[in-house]
């Protein structure tokens, strides 16, 4: 796992795929909920995602979800949009992206926001032990700037 400071979206714009973190809450009309940080900056460059990410978590639960025509990948954090991010989670996250990438061929290296520490509430101090376990350098986590 490699770190670096910058915009997430820079490393998109120069074509890499990038790791978007995500919670479960899925609305009534049938869209996740993606109301802050890289999410909700996520749902207003790519149309439709809030909708196709909760067709997909309601169909096969809060997971780590590909998607191809907006070369991102969501990583969920949180259980529900209002509680704090949960470390297990990430941890599940973590080893679920880990095994997509290797499945999936997609370029690397694959960008990702430090998860759980923005909105989520938690100190990098505390999720970067249990993320860099599994993360090589095909990986790079961006402290935002």
């Amino acid at each position: 796992m490699k770190e670096v400071t910058g915009n997430i979206w820079d490393f998109h714009q120069q074509g890499h795929w990038i790791v978007i973190t995500t919670n479960g809450t899925v609305r009534g009309d049938g869209a996740c909920v993606m109301g802050k940080g890289v999410a909700s900056q996520a749902k207003i460059r790519f149309l439709g995602l809030p909708q196709k990410l909760g067709k997909s978590i309601s169909k096969f639960g809060n997971h780590l979800v590909q998607f191809v025509e907006y070369e991102i990948i969501t990583f969920p954090v949180k259980h529900s949009w209002w509680k704090k991010a949960d470390l297990v989670l990430i941890e599940r996250s973590t080893q679920e992206l880990v095994e997509a990438v290797d499945k999936s061929g997609i370029s690397i290296p694959i960008y990702m926001v430090r998860p759980g520490c923005g909105n989520g509430g938690l100190d990098w101090k505390n999720v970067k032990p249990i993320i860099e376990k599994y993360l090589d350098d095909r990986f790079v986590v961006v402290e935002l700037n």
